[in-house]
């Protein structure tokens, strides 16, 4: 059954009109509510007179976390002169930028950090946030969350959440483009037994939720992507492009003859996205931006054959055909060893020859590919952790056992990298203190970078949306980071 979806109320989740209820064209489960549902957003944004540098010269976004919180004293902020405990087992290295330097795992990042600003100042107290469910939930939806335990976990996913940031953009600036709006790859967020919490529109209903492409295959499978399926984005084989284009002037004519129901559902816009639900299945364009064959090899090396890498990649072709919101999580799990940046143990080994070398090659390519494309200009792309690592190797600071060569969670301290358009280029904001511990200058709490997200975006942070009870709620509590704006 093809289901066109209705939009309930001005927070889309208290009942006034049914999705179900509003009209069915038989015969196919082809897309459904799935597809639909997404592509049914509030053609409004509420900018509230904000603006200033950096307002609104964004339109998509390209979200790269880097789940397990990596350590910044290992990447983008290395230091001299301190002791043997702290300092990094990796080489300092000169980078683009005159007195910046990362550490050696980080070459081609050094030689295009001209392109984009890196804050060297994130910071904030943890109260509950200790461990990654948490932080991940406060950083992807700017909230805290309810339920904490002292380790830091959460209860499963809930209608009740915060939005994410990618569900909240798409509601408030609609793509323009037959695509799919908000996409999310490609692996969940998910600590332990936890899987999914931050990452879904929560009370602004399912039909924000991003469209999840998850390819079969364990966190150690480097040729996910190569695996691809995206069915749900095609016809089923019985049912031809011409007999659902029939299907669709026959809704037309019943609409036609029900004046009332017209009435009732004007303000909702639903010829308008069943409209682009149909032309995207019919059009094709969404699958092809999925097909990474289309590139050639040298390209797919650049970005470097491996998950993480060819993300990166289809992200950037994703953002091409016109994806509002793309996240590109990072393809290993918390808690695990082997390519995860939660360096518990084995750090030098494990960032030297897994996890760094992948961070280097994908994002690199992804912003100069983007730059050269002139893509940059219009799109914003953020890569951080939830937290960074502390200081001193071998402590524990979240209860848990780390060896000499190893670091704990680290939240009062570490570093993001914020590139494209909106933002300054070849920029370095904050600054840290000499073992990298705490901010001296300009400290910037997470919930601060997403609201310059959505600054970048056009879009105020302080947006009133409504909440599964209709209260009121600020997309986010804070104000964007004007320092790093352009």
């Amino acid at each position: 059954m093809l289901v066109i979806p209705g939009q309930s109320g001005r927070d889309n989740c208290d009942g006034t009109i049914s999705r179900r209820a509003l009209l069915s064209v038989g015969g196919s489960t082809m897309m459904g509510l799935t597809l639909g549902g997404m592509l049914q957003r509030q053609a409004q944004a509420k900018e509230g007179g904000v603006g200033g540098p950096g307002f609104g010269k964004a339109k998509n976004v390209i979200l790269v976390y880097l789940q397990g919180g990596p350590s910044h004293l290992d990447l983008w902020d290395p230091k001299a002169d301190v002791p043997d405990n702290v300092r990094s087992v990796f080489k300092p290295i000169d980078t683009k930028l005159p007195g910046v330097q990362f550490t050696e795992v980080l070459p081609k990042l050094a030689a295009v950090n001209d392109k984009f600003t890196m804050i060297r100042s994130m910071s904030y107290t943890p109260v509950g946030l200790f461990n990654h469910t948490a932080a991940i939930y406060q950083l992807h939806t700017g909230y805290t969350a309810d339920k904490v335990s002292p380790s830091g976990q959460l209860e499963p996913p809930s209608p009740a959440d915060f939005p994410t940031l990618g569900s909240n953009i798409i509601r408030q600036k609609p793509p323009e483009a037959q695509m799919l709006p908000f996409v999310m790859l490609p692996r969940p967020l998910q600590e332990s037994n936890v899987i999914g919490k931050g990452g879904s529109a929560g009370f602004l209903g399912r039909a924000y939720d991003p469209y999840m492409l998850f390819p079969t295959g364990d966190d150690m499978d480097m040729n996910k992507l190569d695996r691809i399926n995206v069915d749900d984005l095609k016809l089923r084989e019985e049912i031809s492009s011409s007999r659902l284009e029939r299907r669709a002037r026959l809704r037309d004519t019943i609409n036609a003859g029900m004046p009332a129901l017209d009435k009732a559902v004007s303000k909702t816009a639903i010829n308008e996205y069943y409209g682009k639900a149909l032309g995207l299945v019919l059009s094709g364009k969404a699958r092809d931006a999925f097909d990474l064959t289309k590139e050639s090899s040298e390209m797919r090396e650049t970005y470097g054959r491996n998950t993480f890498g060819q993300s990166c990649l289809l992200a950037r072709r994703l953002i091409e055909a016109g994806t509002r919101f793309v996240e590109v999580i990072w393809p290993k799990v918390a808690n695990s060893d082997n390519h995860s940046w939660d360096v518990h143990v084995g750090l030098s080994g494990r960032m030297k020859n897994q996890n760094s070398p992948m961070l280097d090659a994908g994002l690199s390519a992804l912003i100069a590919d983007l730059d050269q494309r002139g893509m940059l200009e219009e799109t914003l792309v953020v890569a951080l952790g939830e937290f960074g690592r502390s200081p001193i190797r071998g402590v524990s600071t979240s209860g848990n056992s780390n060896s000499d060569d190893g670091r704990d969670h680290w939240p009062y301290c570490y570093t993001s990298v914020v590139a494209g358009a909106g933002v300054k280029r070849g920029f370095v904001y904050g600054k840290s203190d000499k073992t990298g511990s705490a901010p001296i200058e300009n400290p910037v709490h997470p919930i601060q970078l997403v609201a310059s997200v959505y600054h970048c975006m056009g879009i105020a942070p302080n947006t009133i949306q409504y909440n599964h009870l209709n209260q009121p709620r600020e997309l986010v509590q804070a104000e964007a980071v004007d320092g790093i704006l352009a």
